[in-house]
C-alpha cells in the first residue's frame, strides 16, 4: 500500500495542505509482532480503524521494539514541534481504553500542545537508538 501524504486522512485533503501545518498524528506498527496473532486478545484491525476514524494514521512496518507490541507513536503537530515536543512512543497498547486515551489526547492537540494523560505514562517508553548504516 503506498504511503498516504501527511496531510491526507481517509481520502480527504485536510486544511493542513492549505495552511502548511501538520496536525498531530499517530504511527501504528503493524508488522511481525504488532498487529499480529502473537499479541493475543486484541482486535488489531478495530484498533487501527478506531484511530483512523478520529486522527491521521500511518501504518508502519516493524519499528524494532517487538517486546513492546503493540506500538503506537504519537507525533507532534507543527505547533507541538514549535513548542519543543518530540514523538511519544507508547508500547503494550493492547487495551481499547488506552486507544481511546490516545484518541482523546491527539484530538486535544497531542505532544507539546496538550498534557499527556497520566494513564498514558504507563505505556510510554524510550525506543532504543538505531545504529547508523555503515
Amino acid at each position: 500500500m503506498p504511503a498516504r501524504p501527511a496531510d491526507q486522512v481517509a481520502g480527504h485533503i485536510s486544511d493542513a495542505a492549505a495552511t502548511g501545518t501538520v496536525p498531530c498524528r499517530v504511527v501504528v506498527c503493524r508488522d511481525c509482532c504488532c498487529g499480529s496473532p502473537k499479541v493475543t486478545g486484541v482486535d488489531h484491525a478495530a484498533q487501527t480503524a478506531r484511530l483512523r476514524a478520529e486522527v491521521p494514521v500511518r501504518v508502519s512496518a516493524c519499528l524494532d521494539v517487538c517486546d513492546q507490541a503493540n506500538v503506537i507513536v504519537v507525533q507532534p503537530s507543527t505547533a507541538g514541534r514549535a513548542a519543543g515536543a518530540r514523538p511519544v512512543w507508547l508500547g503494550l497498547v493492547n487495551d481499547p481504553d488506552a486507544t481511546e486515551d490516545i484518541v482523546d489526547w491527539v484530538r486535544a492537540g497531542g505532544p507539546g500542545v496538550a498534557a499527556r494523560p497520566e494513564i498514558l505514562d504507563l505505556y510510554a517508553f524510550s525506543p532504543p537508538r538505531r545504529r547508523a548504516a555503515s
